[in-house]
């Protein structure tokens, strides 16, 4: 064939077409390898794509629950004080009034709380579409529902998954709620009854369904025992359990999200393979799962591919047609260069060739490769030192871009946590501000005083986180002064009271080796705040109940010595521990700031503070401080 025959007498043609081969080959292998890892990225960046939109969520669950919780945990000390039948309906409205996102409360008495009235009594408020609806229920056996056998039983708070609260005669709730209910004990530790905080299904699934990664993936919310109460399809709802689905990896996915664990699986759900990334609630039985569809997460890969695919097509065409042409160019002046070719046919393929005299053609192509040469040998040196210089400056500004990232994300998360630290003593300051200005005038004393000190406590709660962030700034890192003449044993004391003024329960275990009129000259202010914070910090793991404070001196350093009997901390949170706005549990109180500006103002004041990594009984920190002794003036 004239094909066939033209091919082999041809050198451009032969090349073109193993040129060509060898294109098809690498483009195939490269485009593959390129779409295999393609899918791994796409596969990860989904995951943790989805992870994200799973934790925000679930902080929004969880903000939403810690809402429901303080606004019970609030208000139990004053149920327990005023426990009448006409008091416990102005708490259950009250609670309901002040938290908009509390749909309803009930206070329930034990049998035969009340001589004056029947045996049973529960008090009721619900929020209703234009106001709220108060009475005392009517006569049922609530002491076997849910909500008041099972903290009952338990004897301390829990959260109960959605039921129907609909009780025929009496006041009810007109949806799906669940609640949070916690019993009250006298102080001899008898049961009075049980207050119940309840949350809308549905207020709880428009906090859920908020943000959805992909257009569509969905939420859902299992029960304790493995039950819907948050899912697409509304039939499944506290009817349908996990464990019950024939599908074996959706029982396991079931499984894992029951026990509390954390993670992603792939499972297939009617027909389509689906991501779904899971979490539980912390502080309740619950468990939230994200579910994405891999169609929706590749939807843009598979566009890519319809795409890449005639482009390839194209390129490989054009580079035939470019290689054919280029090959019947090049091969043109070999006969003339025959003798350059055996020179490189010698194995002379590093040295710089020699320059001709010859003024022909293939002379001056010889001395233009000499002079092609010796400057591509320059400008791959430049180019190297360039591409150093580059890699450099790109890996620079990667770790720059990193950096201003992670910056960010700690802004936005101290931002979000400063806000709830300082929004609860906000909320209990205007609360029981409001109480003293609409009743202050027909409240005994003792509830006033009793209101006002509480106020004055997370009044100072909230100067203390104020100051907090006044020193952590620019604005804090002044130089001290170090002219005041300290009593130690006396500055330690008035940290003592006033952290037992702040935790009424704690007791301290106060000890010294030295005199009271053993001082030393340094900074009043910052030592009392350097061991204000340690106490807190020890009361604050010690359930607020315990802290030990021991002083003793050597002949170069005073030191304190605080311990408590919390938790201690983790192998792993040690190094962080003094970085500021870090917080080993980002869901506990404070800002993150108390060591780490304690630390700073001991060194501010040429001592420090450190960890003893040997202490396992809980935490031990020790304070030192320049011994510079005199006797108190």
């Amino acid at each position: 064939m004239p094909i066939i025959k033209n091919i082999r007498q041809s050198i451009s043609l032969k090349l073109s077409l193993v040129n060509l081969l060898l294109c098809v080959v690498i483009f195939v292998v490269s485009m593959g390898i390129l779409f295999q890892r393609s899918i791994y990225i796409m596969h990860q960046e989904a995951v943790e794509h989805a992870t994200c939109a799973l934790n925000a969520t679930q902080l929004r669950v969880s903000q939403y629950v810690n809402e429901i919780e303080a606004a019970t945990d609030n208000s139990d000390w004053l149920v327990k004080k005023y426990f009448r039948p006409d008091s416990l309906l102005n708490f259950t409205r009250r609670i309901v009034e002040l938290n908009p996102n509390v749909s309803g409360c009930s206070i329930t008495a034990e049998p035969d709380a009340f001589p004056d009235s029947d045996r049973s009594f529960s008090a009721y408020s619900v929020r209703m579409p234009d106001s709220i609806a108060t009475e005392r229920e009517g006569p049922y056996d609530y002491y076997n529902m849910v909500w008041y056998k099972t903290p009952r039983e338990l004897g301390k708070p829990c959260w109960v998954d959605p039921f129907d609260d609909f009780n025929e005669g009496t006041l009810s709730a007109s949806e799906k709620i669940a609640s949070y209910c916690k019993p009250l004990y006298d102080s001899d530790g008898r049961l009075m009854g049980v207050i119940s905080t309840d949350l809308s299904l549905s207020n709880l699934s428009r906090v859920v369904t908020a943000v959805r990664p992909y257009p569509n993936s969905y939420f859902v919310m299992l029960g304790k025992d493995g039950r819907f109460f948050i899912h697409p399809e509304m039939s499944k709802l506290c009817s349908k359990s996990v464990l019950d689905n024939p599908n074996p990896e959706v029982v396991a996915l079931g499984q894992n999200m029951l026990a509390g664990k954390q993670g992603y699986q792939k499972v297939h759900l009617f027909g389509h393979s689906c991501i779904v990334c899971y979490k539980q609630v912390p502080g309740t039985p619950w468990s939230i799962a994200l579910v994405s569809p891999e169609s929706d997460i590749f939807s843009k890969y598979l566009q890519l591919v319809y795409f890449i695919i005639p482009l390839m097509l194209v390129g490989l065409l054009l580079i035939t047609l470019f290689t054919h042409s280029l090959i019947s160019y090049a091969i043109k002046p070999l006969n003339r260069l025959a003798e350059q070719s055996l020179y490189i046919a010698a194995g002379h393929y590093d040295k710089i060739m020699p320059r001709s005299r010859r003024p022909d053609a293939v002379g001056r192509l010889q001395n233009s490769f000499v002079t092609m040469q010796k400057s591509l040998a320059q400008h791959i040196s430049n180019i190297q030192r360039i591409n150093d210089e580059t890699a450099l400056h790109n890996k620079e500004l990667a770790e720059a871009n990193r950096q201003a990232q992670e910056g960010a994300k700690q802004k936005m998360a101290f931002i979000q946590d400063m806000t709830h630290q300082i929004r609860t003593p906000l909320n209990i300051i205007m609360g029981f501000s409001e109480v003293l200005h609409n009743e202050g005038a027909q409240m005994p004393v003792e509830e006033v005083r009793g209101l006002t000190g509480l106020i004055d406590r997370n009044t100072v709660t909230l100067g203390r986180m104020i100051a907090m962030l006044y020193d952590s700034s620019d604005a804090g890192t002044v130089k001290l002064r170090l002219d005041d003449d300290v009593s130690v044993n006396e500055v330690a004391q008035e940290a003592v009271k006033d952290s037992m003024r702040q935790y009424s329960r704690l007791r301290v275990d106060f000890t010294t080796d030295l005199p009271d009129s053993f001082c030393i000259r340094s900074n009043h202010l910052y030592i009392f705040r350097s061991l204000r914070e340690l106490f807190y910090n020890s009361a604050k793991y010690s359930y607020g109940e315990y802290a030990k404070l021991h002083i003793t001196a050597t002949d170069t350093i005073v030191r304190f010595v605080f311990e408590d009997r919390g938790p201690g901390i983790a192998e792993k949170d040690i190094d962080k521990l003094f970085l500021p706005f870090n917080k080993t549990d980002g869901l506990s109180e404070g800002l993150g700031l108390g060591l780490p500006l304690t630390r700073r103002h001991a060194r501010n004041l040429g001592g420090d503070l450190y960890l003893d990594a040997d202490y396992k009984e809980g935490c031990r920190f020790i304070l030192e401080l320049p011994n510079n002794s005199h006797l108190c003036r």
